[in-house]
């Protein structure tokens, strides 16, 4: 399938982006909706996913983008491999997550993976990356007791933030101190493969969701 080109860099703060997605008929896009699901914020253009899907076919998966040209060739390549454990929605994840949950059965997401997030540099565009404080509540609502999240970042001021942000919520625990040597997922994304490739570090943590007494 031909890769489309599209622009790198999404404001979701911008007019655009402020519409909830609908949820689908979540019955209809998985074959089994009651299989545990994992969740991947900002999913580009779902290679690491249908590859996900095909691996372990008792998992269903679901990734956001706000990109829409991308989540057009991501359900177009799932279609044509007939993968009904896997689905992609166009949207903003910071107000459509809620939404998009609610509509799955209770308990149902078992593991979320946010990878190589846009950094946003610029002091004053950092109100624009994905995890804030109000995802994170919105994750430990939704998520199943003992279900993770896997953070990961090229660069290390983002990883930092983001393990900020789910270390001030009561409801997360981070795996260890120290940043993960080995992605504990198997397979990893473009971005991974090219920042190992050029001899770079990759800043992984992930954080469990506690059960409560």
């Amino acid at each position: 399938m031909a890769v489309i080109r599209v622009r790198q860099h999404v404001n979701p703060l911008s007019r655009k982006y402020q519409q909830s997605a609908t949820p689908p008929d979540w019955e209809k896009e998985y074959a089994n909706v009651f299989q545990p699901l994992h969740l991947d914020i900002g999913c580009g253009r779902g290679n690491f996913l249908v590859e996900m899907a095909q691996q372990q076919p008792g998992w269903n998966f679901l990734g956001l983008e706000i990109r829409e040209p991308l989540v057009t060739q991501a359900t177009a390549w799932r279609q044509a491999l007939g993968l009904k454990n896997l689905h992609f929605v166009f949207c903003n994840v910071n107000n459509s997550l809620k939404p998009l949950l609610t509509a799955l059965p209770a308990n149902c997401l078992h593991r979320v993976s946010i990878q190589f997030p846009d950094p946003w540099f610029k002091k004053r565009h950092q109100k624009r990356r994905v995890v804030q404080p109000e995802l994170v509540q919105e994750l430990a609502t939704y998520l199943a007791p003992g279900g993770t999240v896997l953070l990961q970042s090229d660069i290390e001021e983002v990883a930092i933030e983001m393990c900020d942000r789910f270390h001030d919520h009561a409801a997360f625990v981070r795996q260890g101190t120290e940043w993960l040597p080995e992605n504990p997922l198997p397979i990893p994304t473009e971005r991974e493969q090219f920042t190992l490739a050029k001899g770079e570090p990759v800043y992984r943590a992930v954080f469990v969701k506690q059960v409560s007494e």
